[in-house]
């Protein structure tokens, strides 16, 4: 039995590597500096042992390979020990390439926005069309309660994160995923400690394309000029483009309903029509994604279309985390302004004229690093009112002034760095029929619970 032993266990993609690598017949075991559950407890069950911190002396465990998270840098005691003794070593997802992806039809969701949602679509799409999909997912997708998962059937859905493989591999790590499709969901400046720019990103989209066979396909934005620039730099794969009626394509959605449900039509046609719990354009273009990137497996779109109305977003998109004296508090992961703005635009459509309280944490690596605070006040204009949130110091801590950066919203917006004083502020704001919006990609000191607490 081959034995590995991961670096950075704990993290979603790491873990789900451990988890897919523990259903192929390895040995697993791994180290992380923080050790906790829910992964730690998800992880053990499986068997997977694991260890706290990164100790020199895990050398002695002596695997076949050691597996390198992202997280890992320069100056890690373990990483320095396995670099001396000149011990085996690779990338998470290059190891998972070659270990696993290699003997699969890979399907992969790249953009800026929307993989985990999209990559959870298709999974579905093709689980419900009785595929049986593997998959490794960036979130827990609710129809399935696991983020990752091997199994004998051919197909396998990912997804494909552009930022850099590991401190040894600065390419994106969807290079090492070679996918016969893949979905181009969007393509915008991101990730701003790793690129300089958006040229930067779209080289790596580019070399992604490389990869994709002649007898591929790729599912790409019609509504994105950034991917079509890409695109422009060569594709040696047949492309099918969709979109909203506003732009000519492929595949297109039409007269949406005020229930969100909508039209899919290809080449003018109609296919079906979605009904489903899901607010949002932004979902609709990702679920119309996701039903070309299931036609290319042979799921009919009749079929995927049907499915739609048994598919439940993954946590912590839209995630309502309890309900309070008729007030909504909901978790989403939406930091980056395009994401929050159309995030706040599903809502308010779903709500009419409920008042919004968007409760913010602005803690993505771009986001701290301030490229995007002039684009805040714009993407959370259609709240009511608006409590941002930025540490005063620590790992999160802002190095801009985020009230000044929410300065243009007037007096429905206020900047908090005390948690504790920003939870008070929504309570005194709070009345029944509020839908209170927490945005954040981290775990924002558990501000849901604390909300609702307060609100009882």
């Amino acid at each position: 039995m081959q034995h590995i032993h991961i670096l950075g266990i704990c993290g979603t993609f790491m873990g789900g590597i451990a988890a897919i690598a523990k259903q192929a017949g390895y040995r697993v075991t791994g180290c992380d500096a923080n050790v906790y559950p829910p992964m730690s407890t998800q992880l053990e069950e499986q068997g997977i042992e694991l260890i706290s911190g990164f100790d020199a002396a895990q050398i002695d465990l002596k695997p076949d390979v050691f597996v390198i998270g992202n997280v890992v840098s320069r100056g890690n005691p373990l990483m320095e020990a396995i670099l001396d003794q000149g011990l085996p070593y690779i990338s998470g997802p290059q190891w998972l390439g070659e270990h696993v992806l290699r003997d699969k039809w890979v399907l992969a969701v790249a953009g800026t926005h929307g993989k985990t949602t999209t990559s959870s679509m298709l999974a579905w799409l093709l689980e419900d069309a009785g595929l049986n999909p593997g998959f490794l997912i960036g979130g827990v997708p609710n129809n399935f309660g696991i983020s990752a998962r091997l199994t004998d059937d051919p197909f396998f859905v990912i997804e494909a994160d552009e930022y850099d493989t590991a401190f040894f591999d600065k390419r994106s790590k969807f290079v090492h995923y070679r996918p016969r499709t893949a979905v181009l969901n969007n393509l915008e400046f991101d990730h701003a400690d790793i690129f300089a720019d958006l040229a930067a990103i779209q080289t790596q989209f580019h070399h992604l394309v490389r990869t994709i066979p002649n007898n591929g396909l790729i599912v790409s934005n019609a509504h994105e000029a950034a991917l079509d620039e890409t695109l422009a730099k060569g594709a040696w794969t047949p492309i099918t483009r969709f979109a909203d009626a506003r732009v000519p394509a492929d595949w297109q959605i039409a007269n949406v309903g005020a229930d969100d449900s909508f039209d899919v039509l290809f080449e003018g046609q109609l296919q079906g029509r979605v009904h489903w719990d899901v607010t949002g354009e932004h979902n609709r273009l990702n679920a119309l994604a996701a039903i070309v990137a299931a036609r290319h497996v042979g799921v009919e779109p009749k079929t995927a279309i049907e499915s739609f109305a048994r598919y439940r977003m993954p946590k912590r998109r839209m995630e309502i985390k309890g309900v309070v004296n008729d007030i909504t508090v909901y978790d989403d992961f939406a930091h980056h302004p395009t994401a929050i703005t159309t995030t706040v635009a599903g809502l308010r459509k779903r709500v009419g004229s409920a008042r919004i309280l968007a409760v913010l944490e602005p803690r993505s690596n771009t986001m701290k690093l301030g490229v995007m605070k002039a684009q805040l006040p714009e993407s959370l204009r259609d709240a009511d009112w608006v409590f941002g949130y930025g540490a005063s110091e620590g790992k999160d801590a802002l190095g801009w002034d985020l009230a000044e950066s929410l300065s243009p919203l007037g007096e429905k917006a206020r900047a908090f760095d005390d948690l504790t004083e920003l939870v008070q502020a929504v309570k005194a704001q709070a009345r029944a029929g509020d839908q209170i919006l927490v945005m954040s990609n981290g775990g924002f000191g558990g501000v849901h619970q604390k909300l609702l607490d307060a609100l009882d």
